[in-house]
């Protein structure tokens, strides 16, 4: 699986300047559209009620989307330190493989390219699917073989986008997370204005704070929700090698990102409750949806039409950034080393972009994969405690690495401790999902000890699966990187 037979596979030409590599073309406006088309996906048109339904209240739920966005900001802030001590692409994978050893974060990318990547981008692309079909189906639901065939070509053209061009791909996410940004603008201009005319009644005491659930398992699944609609903002750490001047670029990114993302989150949140109660909110499958209904009359069509938009953009922003993790995963070793070759035509790394969006497609077809993401949800968090937890760790074994950026200590450890919270509080009223994710995850050790810690894997697996390479790297005219 790793690169102990490396000789064994085939060498194609190198390109013209001696070398086949990822070249550094992701601009600082790139690089902060990447953030924001990852972060904003479809949750916050389609359903804010996970913080509302665990605080109880719009006050307490404004209170929480506010901190969420702190916290991630304060997360970012550490990853900028990561990113920068450890200038490689492949973000939390390579951070926890520096810190914690080639097994810990085999568990990592075991838990990402088999279940997360692949059901996180089929549900994104099986709600463009849906609100893309919803007008020719006014009066039913949207028959689910549509959707699933609708949102696999979805993900396929977008597949085949980042395997021609990194330049389209970006212009293309630049295109939708601008479109986002002016579709939130929208709702928090028409909440405006709602406010403006006297309709206040919804964010004025004793409504704004009746029914909050101040218990502390409560408050922490709360968080986890906000928290979790803030994912995303550690995927320009992916690309940190594509990244012009990633020294300056990539914490200039994160500065300006994330308080964007936060004060349009908050903001949002209050042009909802504007127009909407509580409860009105919780019944509610597509929020911003039924705010349009209720608030911008015959211009309430567009709303859907952003939704759409959004998923787009996401799952380009998850498709380009990730397919660099499984591709730094297989330079080091940990995955079959297919995943480790570029394009000699494109230079993009086109094996881990067809495997991301030929598993995606998968996935579609199976009906629980939105169980598989309430399971591995909190996996994610579990994965920035550690990359976090790397940091403070190098900073006592690896005092020789350079680091450009270096936060005061109390910061990492103040966001390790609230990532700790955030971990084990869920577990007093949700334990059997929590429980069936850390199985899930431990799936993996036995595929590290057959697969990859073993130095003689047998031939009659091997052997067949080095004729398979090199007919799939002949079709795809891909090499391992060379300087």
């Amino acid at each position: 699986m790793g690169r102990r037979r490396h000789s064994q596979l085939e060498e194609s030409p190198p390109s013209s300047d001696g070398g086949v590599r990822l070249e550094k073309r992701i601009s600082l406006f790139n690089g902060c559209t990447i953030i924001v088309g990852v972060i904003v996906g479809s949750g916050i048109f389609v359903s804010p009620k996970g913080v509302l339904v665990y605080a109880g209240s719009p006050g307490l739920s404004l209170l929480v989307w506010l901190l969420s966005g702190v916290f991630s900001l304060i997360g970012a802030l550490c990853y900028a330190e990561l990113g920068t001590t450890i200038p490689k692409s492949g973000g939390d994978y390579v951070y926890i493989y520096e810190a914690f050893g080639p097994l810990i974060s085999f568990l990592f990318l075991w838990m990402a390219l088999m279940i997360i990547n692949p059901t996180s981008n089929a549900i994104i692309a099986l709600t463009f699917a849906n609100y893309t079909l919803k007008p020719f189906f006014p009066s039913c639901e949207v028959p689910q073989l549509a959707a699933r065939l609708l949102a696999a070509a979805c993900i396929a053209i977008l597949t085949f986008f980042n395997c021609y061009s990194v330049g389209f791909s970006t212009k293309t996410n630049d295109f939708f997370s601008i479109s986002k940004v002016i579709a939130l603008c929208t709702i928090i201009c028409a909440g405006i204005y709602n406010l403006i005319l006297g309709n206040t009644e919804h964010l004025e005491q004793p409504e704004l704070m009746d029914g909050t659930n101040w218990g502390a398992s409560s408050i922490s699944l709360a968080f986890y929700s906000g928290v979790f609609s803030f994912s995303g903002w550690s995927y320009l750490n992916f690309v940190t090698e594509e990244l012009k001047d990633p020294f300056r670029n990539l914490p200039r990114a994160i500065y300006i990102s994330l308080p964007i993302v936060t004060l349009i989150y908050f903001f949002v949140n209050v042009a909802y409750f504007s127009v909407l109660s509580a409860d009105e909110m919780l019944d509610s499958s597509a929020v911003a949806v039924t705010f349009a209904n209720r608030i911008m009359g015959p211009f309430a069509f567009i709303m859907p039409i952003f939704v759409a938009m959004s998923c787009i953009g996401g799952l380009n922003g998850i498709l380009f950034t990730a397919s660099r993790m499984f591709f730094s995963g297989a330079r080091e070793g940990q995955l079959p080393e297919l995943l480790s070759m570029i394009s000699i035509l494109y230079l993009t790394p086109m094996p881990s972009l067809i495997w991301l969006g030929f598993s995606a497609i998968c996935m579609l077809f199976f009906s629980d994969v939105h169980i598989l993401i309430n399971y591995l949800s909190f996996a994610e968090s579990l994965v920035v405690a550690l990359s976090v937890a790397g940091l403070i760790k190098m900073r006592f074994t690896r005092p020789e690495l350079e680091r450009p950026i270096k936060l005061p200590l109390f910061v990492p450890l103040l966001f390790l401790l609230c990532c700790l919270y955030l971990l084990i509080f869920p577990f007093f009223s949700q334990p059997g999902e929590l429980i069936v994710g850390v199985l899930l995850i431990l799936s993996g050790v036995p595929i590290y000890i057959l697969f990859v810690s073993t130095t003689r894997k047998p031939d009659f697996l091997y052997n067949p699966w080095v004729k398979i390479t090199h007919s799939i790297q002949r079709f795809l005219y891909c090499t391992p990187e060379s300087d």
